[in-house]
């Protein structure tokens, strides 16, 4: 899955560390999923869509969406 979240995270200066604190995930929950090792549960990338004030689709896409 890809995402925009390292690059919405930058908009809002916020560090990993912030971003997990809102989430309630770890830091390095953040970095496996900014790097694509890790796709969130359905739960959490509502949760991260909703902090962003956007559509899921808006925050992640499927690889096969993107050609």
């Amino acid at each position: 899955m890809i995402n925009r979240l390292k690059v919405l995270r930058a908009e809002r200066n916020w560090s990993q560390g912030d971003l997990a604190e809102k989430l309630e995930v770890s830091r390095q929950s953040v970095n496996a999923i900014e790097t694509g090792r890790y796709d969130p549960s359905l739960p959490l990338a509502f949760k991260i869509a909703e902090l962003f004030g956007l559509a899921i689709e808006d925050v992640f896409t499927s690889p096969s969406r993107e050609n």
